[in-house]
């Protein structure tokens, strides 16, 4: 299935309550999740110390949970694009609920279904089931409702 094209409040509000789609796999490098550490100052061994992660509960690293959170645009853009927006606000995150840590080098990819849509005086404020799968896991690293607000011209 390719990327949903979205022009206007209408044509999203054709999705609710359906899948949207689903993403690529992004694999979480050592490096990303080191450069994490370094942007939000969350320097734990569990992340950053391969070595020391061999005799920690996972066996290796893992990535920070908000950094899984945080590729959620990006995986999110891989589903759908919206055109004639003037701007998209990330308004909130409702019931987000970790299932499972993240281990280095692992791959990720995110589910959505619009869970609802209301227009808010044309705003379109949208509710977005995320369920962020990890390649090879029965569990997924979260879950979530993410909620946006698209600004349509």
């Amino acid at each position: 299935m390719g990327k949903l094209v979205i022009n206007n409040h209408e044509e999203f509000e054709a999705h609710l309550g359906k899948v949207m789609g689903e993403s690529e796999y992004h694999q979480i490098t050592q490096e990303q999740i080191n450069k994490f550490a370094d942007a939000t100052l969350d320097h734990q061994w569990i992340h950053t110390d391969p070595e020391k992660a061999k005799d920690g509960p996972f066996g290796t690293t893992i990535a920070h949970g908000y950094l899984t959170l945080s590729v959620m645009p990006y995986l999110w853009e891989q589903i759908a694009q919206f055109n004639n927006v003037k701007m998209l606000v990330n308004y909130g995150i409702d019931k987000l609920k970790f299932g499972q840590a993240v281990k280095v080098n692992s791959e990720i990819k995110l589910t959505a279904t619009l869970k609802s849509l209301a227009n808010l005086r044309g705003i379109s404020k949208a509710e977005v089931e995320a369920l962020l799968e990890i390649k090879g896991e029965k569990k997924p690293a979260f879950t979530a409702t993410m909620i946006f607000l698209y600004h349509f011209e």
